[in-house]
């Protein structure tokens, strides 16, 4: 492992860097909320750091990174200004983001306060809008749930989808439906599971040690509520290059999000990954390391 832990607004974060000093730099910012970065890392770091110079993190409070205690104030802001912070201890003038789903969402956010901290960004299975994503996924739960004929909860899935809630209530709704699904839950995510993490490098008390971690984290971002907020509008704002990466069969991503992209983006690509649902990085990995390689030096996605 190449990670340690440095102080950043009286924190200690878990920072991993990979590659040399001279290549361009590029942030990796996990999903979630709350996930880590070390999936991505696991099947990513090689590959890309002979190209670039990789900077990945678990974010406040998350897994390897200090845990958010009672007293101590957070929202969705501390995590932009942790990576903005984290960019001027390394001393890079600006860097690319890959933002993974929850991970896009804040890249989104950090792009538009910081524009001139930004080249470049690559959205990977983004959510811009909990509301329309959280509908897709009680969709995708519900077709999930009936092939497995666990009919009650595909009726409820699609209820719930239809109905006038709040966004937190879709989501918390959301949570508890799909977790009925047990260990058939990962199918609403995951496409291709051929190309399995392995976890072992830590224990299984410490690994429980890090979802604690992850919860309080998620917990305290859902209690904020900014996550809540559409971040569409932004879109158009941004005047970086971007591109979006999606599994053909990833429900975060839906329809209505791409189309918004297409439509109000300035300087924009898309690449589907066909045998992938929501995380192409491993799903699909050396396919996704040739595409954001090439996008971040200037050659063409094959």
């Amino acid at each position: 492992m190449n990670g340690k832990l440095i102080e950043i607004r009286g924190k200690e974060i878990y920072v991993e860097v990979h590659g040399k000093n001279n290549k361009c730099p590029v942030l990796y910012l996990h999903g979630g909320p709350g996930e880590s970065c070390y999936d991505f890392s696991y099947h990513q770091a090689k590959s890309l750091s002979e190209f670039v110079k990789l900077i990945a993190i678990d974010q406040r409070g998350v897994c390897r990174s200090e845990l958010i205690e009672d007293n101590d104030a957070f929202g969705l802001d501390d995590i932009i200004e942790d990576c903005e912070e984290l960019r001027k201890i390394l001393g890079i003038e600006r860097w690319s983001l890959i933002g993974h789903s929850f991970g896009g969402y804040v890249a989104l956010k950090y792009a538009y306060k910081y524009p001139s901290s930004i080249s470049k960004i690559i959205f990977e299975g983004p959510t811009f809008d909990f509301r329309l994503t959280t509908i897709s996924l009680l969709e995708k739960t519900a077709q999930i749930a009936e092939k497995h004929d666990i009919q009650n909860i595909s009726e409820e899935c699609l209820s719930l989808a239809k109905s006038n809630k709040s966004t937190k209530e879709l989501v918390e709704g959301y949570l508890d439906l799909s977790y009925y699904l047990c260990e058939k839950r990962m199918e609403i995510y995951t496409h291709n599971f051929s190309n399995q993490t392995d976890y072992s490098v830590y224990s299984q008390e410490e690994w429980n040690n890090f979802d604690y971690n992850a919860e309080v984290h998620y917990d305290r971002l859902r209690d904020e509520g900014t996550i809540y907020e559409t971040l569409l509008p932004l879109i158009k704002e941004i005047q970086s290059p971007m591109l979006l990466l999606r599994g053909k069969y990833d429900p975060v991503t839906c329809q209505k999000q791409i189309d918004a992209f297409k439509k109000n983006a300035r300087y924009w690509k898309i690449f589907i990954f066909n045998n992938s649902g929501h995380t192409p990085h491993y799903e699909e990995s050396k396919l996704f390391s040739k595409v954001v390689i090439n996008y971040l030096l200037d050659k063409p996605l094959k």
